[in-house]
């Protein structure tokens, strides 16, 4: 190990053994402590795009209506929520003259031929024309949806100077574009944000996992668990997708995945295996599995929900319990038991003039493929689930190929929702879902906790639309503040020069720097000195590193103190771990942000939640916001987020603020530290 030089050893080790000082540091105002701007790129892509130099001022700027179908008056809806939350302003009606928003379609005689005389194409089903020049912004349909479609390209041409100039021509590759949601006790805080969002990207249709809902029937059977949404909840979440144009589509699982109805120890009598502990299959021979719980519970789901296909699951049959289990079932065999199942949920939906949607892997697995599927009716909807990049049209079309409307189903991996939608596209397939496996009852956690399963919306979102067009660069960032969206407009405030109390340097060219790694492993790639990283200023000297477990980082200081001595609305912190090694959410250290008035508070640093490695680029938690993002020299991806801590007593100076390790493997390190907020 590289030994310490003796006067900075002496000096660490008071801060290490002594009681922590405040070190004065300089502060510099900056007008752009926190500047959001707009994103330039348009996503989803559009088919055909001009985006010449110009923008169509603001003022006076209103919206006009031309037609009457309630696609439009969303749109209408869409831009003056944009309006209010990027600008803080009122997007008003048109006056009777001069420049203002149009939003119609094509059944309008002027419109079409404006569309036209434009040299924009908009027959095909969802597209649309958008055009804004110095004569004003229109929005033409090929039809309502597709007005629709351009009313949320259009929110993102917005800046604070006007919109942006623009000639597109777009319309969908796949004309089904799902997102997978949950109800439980959480959805409204969560799907009420997930939906607009989903809405933003262009999707047409939620699939939405419904095992836990408080069916009257579960209540009934004792099996109701506490934690599902009401019925209310689910006609409620149903009605807000439709007034977003997204067609509600309720998963209920059956067959496999069953455990739901076995809930506090219930319905024990329908366990296909009887020795499994935690049911998965039920038992498709007994006549109460379907007259007692499963079609009473479709038949509430078509009352609640009102759709046009329900997807009951199917997948996974064997990964948990024995099927067949009983000598019945063994008698009658696997192929025959899934078939009659299907039959008898596809006859029940059908009578009430539903379809059927199932995933492939039971009906459609290699040992059955050949025999199994012939016996079911073509209308039956297949959903094939691949979740490895790069995916080929394979089985896709081998399933269209027998006769069955079938959709690709994708998850998380980076080109695995690109790579299948292109495969979708290519074997004809009706279109595509974006799963989400976050587990039930864990709705906030696609904020917070299991974030990285929402970031691939963004990215499925764009390549269901247009397969062609380019991978989605800032797919954390944009789900982010489509989540959560910020304001356009620059906070002042001042940034902090950390140089008294670095104590690595970023770069490493002798392995005395950074993590001791050399040259190849540094953070040389974070430019040093006064530097925008994502939407923060910072002044950036090198890194503040505290005291960890490993070998590299056991000499530390296990706190640091700076010196504040102004009142702010907000801290934004520019900081990572020298390594990873945390368990999800465990503490590794604090800020104690102390006040004039004697009091102190501690903002607690849980790994993966607010503070991670520089090296760990997962996204698991959105209450970091995305900040530097780059390569070491061997080409490692490396990151290093930004906290951003509202300060709740604003009106209170803040003395100082001291970062304090605990001294485990992910040790605490600052590399910025910006005020926010221009108080005196």
């Amino acid at each position: 190990m590289t030994r310490m030089n003796p006067l900075l050893k002496l000096a660490l080790a008071g801060l290490i053994l002594g009681p922590a000082h405040a070190v004065p540091v300089t502060l510099s105002p900056t007008l752009q402590a926190r500047a959001q701007e707009p994103r330039t790129a348009l996503v989803p892509t559009p088919k055909r795009a001009t985006l010449p130099a110009g923008t169509l001022p603001l003022t006076g700027l209103g919206v006009r209506v031309v037609g009457t179908a309630p696609e439009l008056g969303w749109a209408v809806r869409d831009l003056k929520a944009e309006w209010q939350a990027r600008l803080g302003t009122a997007l008003g009606d048109a006056a009777a003259t001069g420049p203002a928003i149009t939003v119609g379609t094509v059944a309008d005689a002027g419109l079409a031929a404006r569309a036209k005389a434009a040299g924009l194409d908009t027959t095909a089903a969802e597209g649309y024309a958008l055009w804004v020049d110095q004569g004003g912004a229109w929005i033409v349909g090929a039809d309502a949806r597709g007005a629709y479609a351009g009313a949320q390209t259009l929110r993102q041409l917005l800046t604070l100077g006007g919109l942006r100039y623009a000639q597109i021509s777009d319309s969908p590759a796949l004309k089904d574009r799902i997102a997978m949601i949950y109800l439980d006790q959480y959805s409204a805080q969560v799907n009420d944000r997930v939906i607009p969002l989903l809405a933003q990207l262009k999707y047409n249709g939620v699939l939405i996992m419904s095992n836990y809902v408080q069916w009257d029937t579960a209540k009934a059977g004792g099996y109701a668990h506490p934690g599902g949404a009401t019925k209310a909840e689910a006609r409620r979440v149903a009605e807000l997708a439709r007034s977003y144009g997204l067609e509600p589509i309720p998963l209920i699982e059956t067959l496999s995945h069953a455990g739901w109805m076995f809930y506090g120890g219930r319905n024990q009598d329908l366990r296909q295996d009887v020795d499994s502990q935690n049911p998965w299959a039920y038992d498709t021979l007994n006549p109460a599995t379907y007259d007692r719980v499963v079609l009473p519970i479709l038949k509430e789901a078509v009352e609640v929900f009102r759709p046009a296909r329900l997807h009951i699951g199917h997948d996974e049959l064997r990964s948990r319990d024995r099927f067949p289990a009983r000598d019945n079932g063994k008698a009658v065999g696997l192929e025959t038991l899934v078939v009659e199942d299907i039959l008898k949920l596809y006859g029940a939906l059908k009578a009430q003039n539903v379809a059927t949607m199932l995933w492939h892997d039971t009906a459609f697995a290699d040992s059955v493929i050949g025999t199994l599927p012939a016996r079911l009716p073509r209308d039956i909807q297949v959903a094939y689930w691949n979740y490895t990049a790069g995916t080929s049209v394979g089985m896709l079309g081998r399933i269209k190929g027998l006769g069955f409307p079938v959709l690709g189903a994708s998850w998380q991996d980076p080109g695995n929702p690109e790579g299948m939608a292109k495969a979708s596209v290519a074997a004809g397939a009706l279109g595509m879902i974006q799963t989400r496996w976050s587990g039930y009852f864990g709705n906030p956690s696609i904020w917070d906790g299991q974030a990285d399963q929402g970031v691939p919306f963004v990215r499925a979102g764009s390549a269901y639309w247009n397969p062609d067009g380019p991978v989605v660069a800032d797919a954390v960032a944009r789900y982010r503040d489509l989540y959560a969206p910020t304001a356009y407009r620059a906070v002042p405030g001042a940034t902090v020069n950390l140089s008294p109390l670095v104590t690595r340097a970023l770069a490493d060219p002798d392995n005395k720097g950074w993590i001791f790694k050399g040259p190849d492993i540094d953070l040389s790639a974070l430019k040093t000195g006064v530097t925008r990283v994502g939407a923060y200023t910072f002044d950036v000297r090198g890194a503040v590193m505290l005291r960890g477990s490993r070998p590299a980082a056991k000499e530390l200081p296990e706190r640091a103190t700076v010196d504040v001595n102004r009142r702010v609305d907000a801290l934004a912190f520019l900081h990572t771990t020298g390594w990873p090694g945390a368990l999800a959410r465990e503490a590794i250290g604090r800020y104690e942000v102390a006040y004039a008035d004697g009091t102190t508070l501690n903002v607690p640093l849980e790994y993966g939640r607010n503070i991670r490695a520089w090296t760990d680029t997962v996204p698991s938690s959105m209450i970091q916001a995305p900040g530097f993002a780059g390569q070491t020299r061997d080409g490692l991806a490396v990151n290093v987020p930004v906290l951003e801590w509202p300060n709740p007593k604003p009106d209170t100076v803040i003395r100082s603020v001291t970062l304090v390790s605990d001294g485990k493997n992910a040790n605490p390190t600052l590399i910025g530290l910006t005020l926010i907020g221009d108080r005196p």
